[in-house]
Order: structure tokens, then sequence, then C-alpha cells
């Protein structure tokens, strides 16, 4: 599993900053204002081989009552549950304030490993900048410009080092010559996720019943059918009923970030008697930059009019079209309804994803794409592919060498990807392309 790193301080000492610069990305709005965070926000980092994720929280006041800054407070406590390290900020500028004293309580009865980062430290000396933050009892800090990036990337490399440091031995696992589908389950709180994972195992092996968030780590449950061997990845636990009614969060999306990308095939589900959401978007947006292979289940499909299940079809189509590698399942996973086809569609994605494609057929797929219809000329330039070879699998990468690739624009390369889906049948799994161009022998050296 991936380590988790959580960002926690008061309003406008730049988390967002470091949010962007740890993820190298701008998902995060940044401005020199208090309060423009308010939910929780996940992105992916890597540093060398190490790949982690990051919360992005909102200004934290762990003594708020009621209101936003309330709201803003449970969200950011949240964080801190799902964490294996706390990056806590404070800002060099401002000084030590009592705010920063409230935090440093609370975290330190949270039980987390917590690291006292400097922000705001551009052309200060350490002594000066760090002197009373030494009061707060968190050991030596950490200076740094998040806005600059100076001493980010040490940070970072800190954080993960104390992350793994914290984390038992891994146990090797028999090695098993018999294949298993790693296959999670996803969604919002409350589609049937778990009633689903109860039908696959004909047994009431997980929690289920109507309450949003009954569960929330992520689990596997081996099982098999029709002779094929099954890794179950269920995003919302087992849990003992007494526990049901804790105070948890309706929904840990760590774990669903984690489970996807553990995963070799990703069932995501979705309620037809609710809308699309922003969150189920969200969910499926980053199971396609993962490459996972995909299957989607609507579920709940029974006792819906006719008319009720064409709009929920258009609604689809609108909102998640960017989809349609996938195949698409109307179930019952109440009723067990639709199981039997949708099961089908995993083992197809899940051999999609795992294809095995030899340079002769890439090669003879792109030259028949090339001469049903040849790519643009940019300028003067018309772009030569002369062969294909598999790159990697899960998903399935396609390289392409030619010259002057890079003026091949993105229509074209969407063309390749579906001819190259449709000759090679790989439905259910994303495809990526690549492109490689050779160096021009009659190009003048640079002086």
């Amino acid at each position: 599993m991936k380590p988790v790193i959580a960002l926690v301080g008061r309003p406008n000492v730049g988390k967002s900053t470091l949010f962007n610069r740890m993820t190298r990305s701008r998902d995060a709005l940044v401005a020199d204002m208090p309060g423009l965070t308010r939910d929780r926000h996940y992105g992916e980092g890597r540093m060398g081989e190490r790949p982690f994720l990051v919360i992005d929280t909102g200004g934290f006041e762990p003594v708020a009552k009621d209101g936003i800054m309330h709201e803003m407070a449970k969200q950011t406590k949240q964080a801190v549950a799902e964490a294996d390290v706390v990056i806590f900020i404070v800002d060099g500028r401002q000084g030590l304030t009592p705010h920063d004293k409230t935090i440093t309580d609370f975290l330190r009865k949270s039980g987390r490993s917590v690291m006292l980062v400097v922000n705001k430290s551009e052309g200060m000396k350490y002594t000066s900048v760090t002197a009373e933050f030494y009061e707060l009892g968190l050991g030596d800090p950490y200076v740094i410009s998040a806005a600059h990036g100076d001493g980010v990337a040490d940070l970072v490399e800190e954080s993960l080092d104390l992350a793994f440091a914290q984390r038992p031995p891994e146990v090797e696992e028999p090695v098993s010559n018999e294949r298993s589908i790693k296959l999670a389950i996803v969604g919002r709180p409350n589609v049937g996720k778990s009633t689903l994972v109860n039908t696959l195992l004909g047994e009431e092996r997980v929690i289920a019943f109507d309450m949003p968030g009954t569960t929330r780590d992520s689990i596997e449950i081996p099982f098999e059918r029709d002779g094929t061997q099954y890794t179950l990845i269920d995003t919302a636990g087992i849990r003992r009923r007494g526990k049901v009614f804790e105070a948890i969060e309706k929904f840990s999306v760590v774990k669903t970030l984690q489970s996807i990308s553990e995963a070799n095939v990703v069932l995501l589900l979705l309620d037809a008697q609710q809308d699309i959401s922003e969150q189920d978007a969200h969910i499926a947006g980053f199971i396609l930059e993962t490459g996972r292979a995909l299957v989607v289940g609507i579920n709940k499909w029974d006792g819906l009019t006719t008319e009720r299940r064409d709009e929920i079809k258009i609604d689809l189509d609108r909102k998640l079209n960017f989809l349609s590698f996938a195949k698409w399942h109307y179930i019952s996973a109440l009723k067990s309804t639709g199981i039997a086809p949708l099961m089908k569609s995993v083992d197809a994605a899940y051999a999609a994803a795992m294809s095995n494609l030899t340079t002769p057929k890439l090669t003879r797929a792109l030259l028949e794409a090339v001469e049903h219809q040849q790519p643009r000329r940019k300028g003067s330039i018309r772009p030569k592919l002369r062969y294909a070879h598999q790159g990697g699998m899960n998903p399935p990468i396609v390289v392409i060498h030619g010259n002057s690739l890079e003026a091949i624009d993105a229509n074209y390369r969407r063309y390749l990807e579906k001819y190259f889906r449709e000759t090679f049948s790989l439905i259910g799994t994303p495809l990526r392309i690549e492109f490689k161009s050779g160096k021009n022998p009659f190009a003048r050296p640079v002086k």
C-alpha cells in the first residue's frame, strides 16, 4: 500500500502550495486568502521509485464547535486518521501563534507521527526562523519554501522514510502458480458494494445494510467462481456489528484509491436510483489514470420504469462517456440478477489488460491503420510510422517508432487507439500509446 501523508495547519500557511509541489500538479487552488480549501483533497506523488498519496486539508481549528470551520475540522481530523505521517505546517514569517499550539495538542493526542515544517522561510536564517517553534515540543523543525521548492524534496524523502519505518515487516506469501484476479469493488457509500460481495460469495461475509459508511477499511477475500480464482478487494471492510454505529467517516477515499492501485480489475458500482455525482466521476477518472481494467455495474436496476431506465442511460452516457472502453451491466446485487454476465466481463477485462501483443502483429495492425488513414501533415512535415511493439501490460502499452512523430495530433492518437482496440479485442482496459521518433541522419548538428 502507498504511504499516506496529510498536510495540516492553520489557514493560509501554504498547505495547498506544498500539495501542488508534492504532486507536481496545480490541482489545489492557491490564493493569498484563508479558507480557500475546505474539503480533503487527494493527490498522487512520487519520489524516485516510491509512490505516495498526499492529502491537502483546509485551515484547521480543532476546537470549532459549529459552522463551516467545524465541518472543515472534521475533514482534517479524518485526514489525520487516514495518514501514516502528518506534516504540520506553520508560517515562518508570522511566527508562533496560539492557534499553532492548539493544533499541536490535537496532533500529539492523535498518535500519528508528526513532522513540524516551517514554511515561507525564503531568505531567512534557520536559527531565526525556527527558534520559537521549539516551544511546540515536536523536535527539530524542517525549514522550506513551498512556493520556491526549497527543502521540499528532502522533506518528502524524510516523510517517506518515516512512513516506511513505522510499517510492520512484510511477510512473504507462498507463491501460487494459479492465477487469481484481484477485483476491487468501488463506489460511493450505500450503492450496494457489500451486498454484491455477499452475493458473489454466497454468504453474509461483510456487513450490509442501509447506512452509508458502515465500513471503511479495505479487505481482501479469496473466492472461486466457475473455476476461476479471484481475490475480492471490498473497499468497505468486515466490521463487528457492535462497531457499526461508531462515529466514522462515511467514505474513506484513501482506502479506495489504494484498492484501485492494487487491483487488476476495478468494478465501479453505481446506484441507478441516485443521480451520477461528481464523486462518481472523480473515482472513474482515477481508475482511468491508474490504467486499471474496468467493468461498470449499475445496481438497483430492478423496479425502475422503462422511461426512468432510458433517462439513466442518457445521463450515464453524458457524464461518463470517457469510460466507453468498458462494459456496462445493469444489475441487482440484492436479487442476484445480471451477476453472471458481469463476471464474464471481469474475466474479459483482465484478459485484455494482460494481453501479450507480438511485435509482428502490432506492426501489421499499425501499417493497416496508416494505409486506411494517414496522419495529417504539420506544415511540410508528415509523420512516418514504421513499426510498433508492446511496452507493457495492465494496461497494454503500444510503443510506435518512426520519424517526426511529435507532429501527430490528439485526434490521430485516438484513431490509432480505437484501431488497435478493435483489432485485438481490447475491451475493458485502457490502452496507452507512446511515440518514439528516430533521429534524422540529415539534420545539421547544433553548434
